[in-house]
């Protein structure tokens, strides 16, 4: 499966004008990167084309008036499909932020959300794209399709933080909460933001581990009718399948815009990873890497927050 979607990417960006315009822009985007926390580094990118996702009106009135970008009858005609266990279609990404970017969505327009067999399915495409990081963004943590389910995917090695929490040192006894033979549930606010990390052998482990603590999140935040706000990165690496969760407490920042003192910043998956795609040339300059910080401590879960969740995870135990 991972040589038929390198083969669509090659036929996209060979057929597809769009497409093609675009990551030939990626290619001559400007860089330059910032460190957080001692330890993580986050790398900026000034990439106009993103515009239209960190700036998507995603409030209920916004979203019924504009057709769904991607439902069948309304993408180009230019863009290819492979079909997925008969219930979602992968496609190249022509707005990318990665050299590989995937937008992989559910065939049946569906609100975004992760509940049920979905982390199942994101384990199981981690497996077979193992070139690359599956993400997810919750519908009011980034998605600019919050009313269509979708996963999206990236070269694995391009986000920062992948590599940062496989060093060995930061899941100390301290740091893990759940603990088998097949793997574990740790946390770490070493990197800059609170997150949580799952590493296991076995894909049922990986995904009984994230059930419990998305039912954890969801008891702490005493609403059981809504998906707890997150941001979650999945990927296969040596034998091991590897979920990265960030808690949220909030969508945007008080940043955000476009006026005087303001920057088009909505950070999402990619951007809790390490790489911030910036629209806005003068934002591209000027953030820097305090501005990243106190955007992180500002949407991330907070301390109190993260020990709600695990003493709530303990007790579930």
């Amino acid at each position: 499966m991972q040589q038929q979607v390198h083969d669509l990417i090659d036929r996209q960006l060979r057929d597809w004008d769009t497409a093609r315009e675009n990551y030939a822009a990626l290619g001559r985007v400007r860089l330059r990167d910032s460190e957080i926390a001692g330890r993580s580094v986050v790398v900026m990118q000034y990439n106009p084309e993103r515009k239209r996702s960190s700036g998507a009106s995603v409030d209920a009135a916004s979203l019924m008036a504009r057709p769904c970008f991607l439902c069948k009858e309304h993408q180009p005609v230019e863009q290819e499909t492979i079909e997925w266990e008969g219930r979602y279609k992968i496609q190249v990404n022509p707005y990318p932020i990665f050299p590989d970017h995937l937008t992989i969505s559910a065939l049946e327009h569906t609100p975004q959300s992760i509940a049920g067999r979905r982390i199942d399915d994101m384990l199981n495409l981690a497996r077979l794209l193992d070139d690359f990081v599956l993400f997810y963004n919750g519908p009011r943590c980034g998605a600019s399709a919050p009313d269509h389910m979708h996963f999206q995917a990236g070269n694995k090695g391009f986000m920062p933080l992948c590599d940062e929490v496989m060093d060995e040192s930061l899941w100390t006894p301290e740091q893990l909460l759940l603990t088998s033979k097949e793997g574990f549930l740790g946390f770490t606010d070493q990197l800059g933001r609170n997150l949580f990390f799952i590493k296991a052998s076995e894909r049922v482990v990986a995904s009984l581990l994230f059930a419990r603590l998305q039912l954890a999140m969801i008891v702490a935040s005493g609403n059981a009718d809504d998906e707890p706000m997150m941001n979650v990165l999945c990927w296969w690496e040596q034998g091991n399948y590897c979920i990265v969760v960030f808690p949220r407490r909030k969508h945007r920042p008080e940043c955000y815009g476009e006026g005087d003192g303001q920057m088009l910043v909505s950070p999402a998956s990619v951007d809790m990873g390490g790489v911030w795609a910036i629209p806005v040339e003068k934002d591209f300059e000027d953030i820097t890497g305090d501005q990243v910080q106190g955007i992180y401590d500002e949407l991330c879960m907070d301390g109190a927050g993260m020990v709600k969740i695990i003493e709530t995870l303990i007790q579930l135990d």
